[in-house]
């Protein structure tokens, strides 16, 4: 009987938080081992929940062979669809592709779409013309759609079936998250940390960061920017000693772009940085209502109401925000740090002075440590092996190489005596190989393409073992985030697309994106005051504790998945 496709999206995959495919036919059941190409276990043996095999007869436990090592030889070939317009690097003509195709048999043809990623991809759903194997973001309807339409095969079965090793190398908390209430999981993640690797390791970092030029706030003093006061003082001064940037006026204050639902750098980020809880007396909390967001969001509008709130940053898009970064034209911003990386990079080879750093920002009253989340155990996408087909058993062992330890160094890394080499016992990229990354990615992809190159199984957690010290000018704001980072997997919960409560939940966002510059842009405190109890009023009459409500029976179900109840 088919899941329910709600239930599917209510406890499963969503919680936390172009042309035709030439697909295989439908896996044909009544195929005996030897013809599906699968590598079979002897009679007297069972495969044991971790991926071993203990023999009946002695009760030992043997090891496992991954079913990568045994096929090389059997060539086969795999479609992949990859729902990202953007992904554009082949296979089979860098070092990793080939080394990797070397090592299993298995060679890839990606099918990337060439517009729209999700009529593309519903396009293949109705035609049933899924490729053999399918990466997706872990959020997409597809997801339950395909798994309800039973189109993907459960991963857990296939690893039973052809390839016990799957379960030595899939991690324990992310299959748990990811398993569906009928016991199975259907894709694997990729960019996933569990709570448990927040636990063992220390350089898990944030993308959120405050951000200043370093010449402008040093040349003030390197103020305190940590209270209303000292941030309000500090922004005027530095308007007043840096009026222009290079003959254009300087932006006092950036964030990032507003859109239909706010703006990440006034809302989400600055949350996170007054360390505002997401659950209060065990229930989902109303974070952008809270007391300490209120009292900073007043301290902004103060500054708008001085004229220190460009209209740029009201209206410009991300293409027009690069362009500024580039030029140096803000003094400090609550912004994503990966998301200005390259105009970072051109601020450095002009005058490494005029980079931007991080630095304490914002905090709350009480001065707590800030609370900036780092990836969540949803990660980023998924990656499933459609019904459709052929050699399941190639795929689920190509799944296992790319999972193992093994797989990760050469994605990573590259190969051994290659790319790189053993120095003091941890693996090291070589110096020439890293300088090609840094001075050209694109001819670095092009001849050898790792460093996540394949992103589509990447463990950041476990490659944090291999990981070097980014240099600068990236590094100082990366390091800054590492004491502040938390899980917030529990929370990462998304309403069921179809049912009331993300209907309101829609409705409410929407009418924060248009109250928020009402805010900031208020002329007096009352006035912001007025619009604030507005919004309030008009959140409670469209329904929203029926939100809160749903969102915390599913952080509830979160927190159990997770081990934390």
């Amino acid at each position: 009987m088919k899941k329910s496709y709600k239930k599917l999206l209510a406890l499963g995959l969503i919680l936390t938080m172009a042309f035709t495919a030439v697909g295989c036919k439908k896996d044909d059941s009544s195929k005996t081992g030897s013809e599906a190409g699968q590598t079979t276990t002897a009679p007297t043996e069972a495969a044991t929940d971790d991926g071993a095999t203990t023999d009946d007869t002695t009760g030992e436990t043997a090891e496992v062979v991954p079913g990568w090592q045994t096929n090389a030889a059997d060539k086969v070939d795999l479609t992949w669809y990859i729902n990202f317009s953007w992904f554009t690097t082949p296979w089979g003509e860098n070092l990793i592709s080939k080394t990797i195709t070397e090592e299993t048999g298995v060679n890839i043809e990606f099918i990337v779409p060439a517009g729209n990623e999700a009529e593309k991809l519903n396009s293949l759903i109705a035609s049933d013309s899924l490729p053999d194997l399918l990466t997706l973001g872990w959020w997409e309807p597809q997801v339950g759609q395909m798994i309800e339409d039973e189109m993907v095969y459960a991963l857990d079965e296939l690893a039973t079936q052809y390839d016990p090793y799957w379960f030595d190398v899939a991690d324990k908390g992310r299959v748990g998250w990811f398993t569906q209430p009928d016991g199975h999981i259907y894709g694997y993640p990729n960019s996933s940390f569990s709570p448990a690797d927040y636990e063992k390791y220390d350089n898990i970092s944030s993308n959120q960061t405050f951000l200043v030029r370093k010449d402008m706030y040093e040349a003030i003093g390197s103020p305190d920017m940590t209270t209303p006061e000292g941030f309000i003082a500090a922004v005027k001064a530095a308007k007043e000693q840096f009026p222009e940037v290079n003959g254009q006026s300087l932006i006092p204050v950036g964030a990032h772009e507003f859109g239909a639902t706010g703006n990440n750098s006034f809302d989400l980020f600055l949350s996170n940085f007054l360390a505002i809880p997401y659950e209060k007396d065990g229930k989902v909390y109303a974070r952008y209502t809270d007391p300490e967001l209120i009292r900073w969001l007043k301290a902004f509008r103060e500054l708008g109401a001085e004229g220190y709130l460009a209209d740029d940053i009201f209206i410009d898009k991300r293409a027009q925000m690069e362009e500024k970064l580039a030029q140096g034209r803000y003094f400090c911003m609550l912004y994503q740090r990966t998301d200005m990386a390259n105009q970072q990079k051109i601020l450095y080879a002009n005058d490494p002075n005029s980079i931007y750093i991080a630095i304490d920002g914002p905090k709350n009253t009480a001065g707590d440590a800030y609370t900036l989340p780092g990836t969540g155990i949803n990660g980023w996408t998924l990656t499933m092996i459609s019904k459709n087909c052929e050699r399941p058993d190639r795929a689920i062992q190509l799944f296992s190489y790319l999972m193992s330890e093994h797989g990760q160094l050469m994605t990573w890394l590259g190969v051994e005596g290659v790319t790189w080499d053993m120095v003091d016992g941890k693996p090291t990229m070589k110096q020439e190989v890293r300088d090609l990354i840094t001075s050209d990615r694109a001819a670095y992809d092009k001849q050898y393409g790792s460093d996540s190159c394949y992103w589509m199984f990447q463990d950041n957690a476990m490659a944090l073992q291999w990981a070097v010290e980014t240099p600068e000018p990236l590094g100082q704001m990366e390091r800054w985030t590492y004491p502040y980072v938390i899980s917030t997997s529990q929370y990462d919960v998304t309403l069921p697309a179809d049912s009331e409560e993300a209907e309101i939940s829609q409705k409410v966002d929407n009418e924060w994106g248009v109250v928020l510059p009402k805010l900031l842009l208020a002329k007096t405190e009352a006035d912001f005051d007025t619009i604030l109890n507005d919004f309030i009023q008009k959140r409670t009459e469209f329904g929203f504790d029926k939100v809160i409500d749903a969102k915390t029976t599913m952080m509830l179900e979160a927190k159990k998945k997770l081990g934390l109840e």
